[in-house]
Order: structure tokens, then C-alpha cells, then sequence
């Protein structure tokens, strides 16, 4: 299957960004999880145009873009004008309208497209304008759904260790990821957190099916010791984000995930703001791994992040028992939830994903994607522990020490490695990517490029990282 590539003719006018903007971000623009360095001593990206699976800066020069802006460009950077066209008719038409007890076409059409797409009974939706708002609206919604049964006594959630959620309240909440929680904590009260997925130092010889046992059977031991009757609901991503593209480890864990929750009233919602919409080779993660949420919370890739949108796709179940409760209504709002112009948006994106194939593309290049990824780990062995993921989504996980699993202090400490040898290897060559060092004190190196990226795409993605790692072990004498 080949993709039809969309040739574009740019006015270099239109896109040619005013001087000193790094300065003036800099200066007045907070950003978003960005270290003081960046506002005063490292350069700052500029970024004024997107081609494909590429961007490029003030100055011309170009990047592939390894990681979809945020997990969430699933079109790449291509389609923005037909988009735009989208966007423009309904602003012409209907600029801004509430889905407070009235509705417009945009939104129920896109909600009618979403449950076409949503496994099972997941009928019924409620938008929001990102992840972190899709998940507080999925908190809300879980501890309503009980209320309304009566069970006043379920109010925690469970989620897992390192994963991430959002930085709302609630959402961070469930975070599992310490340094994101701490410095706000107390939050939300009851919110425990299970075991990941992640296998990698693992016990020798375990199989995937122990250790799924374990997983569950810590689970279970979980909601029996919090009290079972008084737990909402679990929180999981299909594949999980943070930690480093953690999968499950056999098709047996979801199912057994979903028996739990049935065996004692738990509902189970998937986060799939990252896995949503064909980041793993099928429409949802939930369908791609075969189990039943009792809700989906959505957003990044429903438009492709061409605008913001999210929100939840709950069960018939969920949203029946609601509306027949005492208040008579899903008792939550926001303003921008179902906004008309970023619901045509997606309805356009969704359209077009259809039309090329983009969700088939993915499930087609994944094994070639892993086997080019492969050959870069093997060829990094020194510093490549474990290559691992699904669809586009993989994440490299550096280490100095092959048995303990570890990257050590000496002779060269993990953020010193990242932040002066790979991070400007990576700028060097032109490649994004998310740099981080996890929770265990591993570098991490993670890829989740555009949906409609090509062999020969991934055959550029892979050469960069390939020279990225080779410029960084030799500068640092590792």
C-alpha cells in the first residue's frame, strides 16, 4: 500500500517568522515542562512550518519530527490545508456554539463517527478540549455512576506505577510518576497504584505468562486489601506511555484486568489519548489488545492535534444509569467541550486517515519499524539495554551495565550523558524525539512518529538515531 503524498506549494512569505522570537519566548512565554536552561543559556527552537514528517525552523533547516509533536500529529504535517478548508467552512458557518442542552452538526456527527469506531457499547460522548480534561471528566463520571447506584463508598481509583494521566487535579491524581505528583501533593485522595508492564529486569527466566500471574494477582490483592466495594475504578493505557512503551505481556493481562473489574463492580477505563486513533495499528488500543473498557478517554490524534479536542466514550450502561439517577444529568461541563470548529476538524482528519489508509499503513510498516529499530540497538549494544513497544511507539532504554540492567554513575552519570552528548547529537542530526530519564534512573529514547510515515521515513528515522547514538558514545568516551 503506498500513501498518497499531498504535494504542497509554500508562499515563503506567509511562513517567515519576525526576528527574535527565541528571545521573546524566552522573555515572556512559559513553557510547557521546559527546564530554566532553556529560557537562559540554550538555544530555543523556532519552528515555523511542517512538511510530511518534517518541520522546519526560522532558519530553514529541517527535523524529523520522531515524535508526531506529541504523540499526536497522526497525519503528519501534509494535510493542513485541506484541514484548514474544514475549519474555515465552519467558521463561516457556526463560529462557536455550547453542547449545554442543544447541539450542532459537527458534534453529533463526530460523536455518531466515534462510536461507529469504539469497541463494544461504547455509544455515548462527551468532548472535552485535551487528555488531562478527558481524564478529570472520566473521574467524574465513574464517581457519579456509583453515587447514582448508591455505592457512596467507591471513590478511589486505581492507576499504575510511572504512568501519566495529566496535570489537572484530578488527573494527576492518578498519575503514577512521583516527580510530577509531589510537589502539588495532597491531591486527590484515594488513589493507589499497581505494578507497569514494563518486563525489562524482570527475574531471569520469568515467562510472560508468570509474570502476567503476578500482575494480577498483585492487582487482585490490591483491590481486596483497599476494599473492593470501595474502589471506582482502574485507570490503564493499552500501551503504556511513561516508562517506556510498555505493553502487555500477554493477551491474557487485559482480559484478566477486565474479569477483576467485573468480579467486583470496579469499571475500567482506558486511557487512550496516546493510543487512540491509529498509533498501534488499529482505530483504539483497547481493540488492538482485545478487551472492553467501560469508557475511553480520548484526545492528541482524534484531530491529529490540528486542533485541541478530547474527551470520553462511555458505555450505554454508564450513561442510562446516570441520566436515571436523582440529578438526571451527567452532572459536568466545560465550555469548549464539543467546540463546532474543532469537532470538523477531526471530523476532516478522521475522513482523511480513512481515505489514505492511514490506520492500515501502520499495522503494514510495524514489523519493518521494529526490525530497523532492532538492527540500530544492535548495533548500540554498549549502550542499548532494551528496544521495545508496538505500532509507532518504541522507546530505547539506555544502560552502561548489561547485569545489573542499570546505567551507572561512573564513568559518566546519566543526565550528563542526555543533557550534553545525546540531546545535542539528536539537534545535530535533526532528529525529535522524547529524551527523558526514567524513574529508575535509565535514559530513555522514544519514537512515535507521524501514522503516515513511509519505509523509506523509517529508514531516515532509523539512520539518525543510528548516527545520534554513535556522535554521543564517541564525544563522551563511553
Amino acid at each position: 500500500m503506498t500513501l498518497q503524498q499531498e504535494s504542497i506549494e509554500l508562499d515563503e512569505a506567509a511562513v517567515e517568522a519576525p526576528s527574535g522570537l527565541s528571545e521573546i519566548a524566552k522573555r515572556h512565554l512559559v513553557m510547557n515542562f521546559t527546564p530554566a536552561s532553556k529560557y537562559r543559556e540554550d538555544d530555543l527552537p523556532v519552528f515555523v512550518r511542517g512538511e510530511h514528517c518534517s518541520v522546519f525552523d526560522e532558519s530553514g533547516r529541517r527535523f524529523f519530527d520522531g515524535l508526531a509533536g506529541l504523540f499526536c500529529v497522526q497525519l503528519g504535517y501534509t494535510h493542513g490545508a485541506e484541514v484548514g478548508d474544514a475549519v474555515r467552512d465552519q467558521l463561516a458557518a457556526l463560529p462557536f456554539q455550547t453542547t449545554w442542552s442543544v447541539t450542532h452538526p459537527p458534534a453529533a456527527l463526530l460523536a455518531q463517527k466515534l462510536a461507529e469506531l469504539a469497541p463494544g457499547d461504547l455509544n455515548r460522548v462527551f468532548f472535552a478540549s485535551g487528555g488531562g480534561e478527558s481524564n478529570e471528566s472520566a473521574i467524574k463520571l465513574a464517581r457519579q455512576y456509583h453515587i447514582t447506584r448508591g455505592d457512596h463508598a467507591r471513590y478511589k481509583f486505581i492507576g499504575r506505577r510511572v504512568a501519566y494521566h495529566g496535570t489537572s487535579f484530578g488527573a494527576m491524581s492518578l498519575n503514577g510518576m512521583t516527580d510530577v505528583r509531589k510537589m502539588f501533593e495532597p491531591l486527590m485522595n484515594g488513589v493507589r497504584h499497581t505494578h507497569n508492564t514494563k518486563r525489562y529486569r524482570r527475574p531471569e527466566g520469568e515467562t510472560a505468562q508468570e509474570f502476567t500471574d503476578f500482575l494480577l494477582g498483585e492487582l487482585e490483592s490490591l483491590i481486596v486489601q483497599e476494599g473492593a466495594d470501595t474502589v471506582a475504578a482502574l485507570i490503564m493505557e493499552p500501551l503504556q506511555n511513561a516508562g517506556g512503551s510498555l505493553k502487555p505481556p500477554t493477551p491474557e493481562y487485559f482480559q484478566g484486568v477486565r474479569a477483576l473489574c467485573d468480579k467486583y463492580g470496579i469499571l475500567l477505563i482506558a486511557d487512550e489519548v496516546i493510543t487512540g486513533f491509529g498509533r498501534l495499528g488499529s482505530w483504539f488500543g483497547s481493540k488492538h489488545y482485545g478487551f472492553q473498557p467501560d469508557m475511553i478517554t480520548f484526545a492528541k490524534g482524534v484531530a491529529s492535534a490540528y486542533m485541541p479536542l478530547g474527551g470520553v466514550i462511555a458505555s450505554d450502561r454508564v450513561i442510562e444509569t446516570v441520566l436515571d439517577g436523582p440529578v438526571g444529568m451527567f452532572n459536568h461541563a466545560l465550555t469548549y467541550g464539543g467546540h463546532p470548529v474543532a469537532c470538523a476538524a477531526a471530523l476532516k482528519n478522521l475522513e482523511i486517515m480513512e481515505r489514505e489508509g492511514v490506520v492500515e499503513n501502520v499495522a503494514a510498516l510495524s514489523p519493518y519499524l521494529e526490525r530497523k529499530l532492532t538492527e540500530v540497538a544492535t548495533k548500540h549494544v554498549k549502550i542499548v539495554g532494551d528496544m521495545r513497544g508496538d505500532g509507532f511507539h518504541r522507546t530505547f532504554e539506555l544502560v552502561t551495565d548489561k547485569t545489573t540492567k542499570r546505567w551507572e554513575a561512573e564513568p559518566l552519570n546519566a543526565g550528563d550523558f542526555v543533557g550534553k552528548y545525546l540531546n545535542p547529537a539528536l539537534a545535530e542530526v535533526g532528529l525529535l524525539c522524547r529524551v527523558a530519564i526514567d524513574a529508575e534512573g535509565n535514559p530513555l529514547v522514544q519514537v512515535s512518529p507521524p501514522l503516515v510515515m513511509t519505509r523509506d521515513d523509517i529508514d531516515e528515522m532509523a539512520g539518525l538515531l543510528d548516527s545520534a547514538f554513535g556522535l554521543a558514545t564517541e564525544r563522551s568516551g563511553l
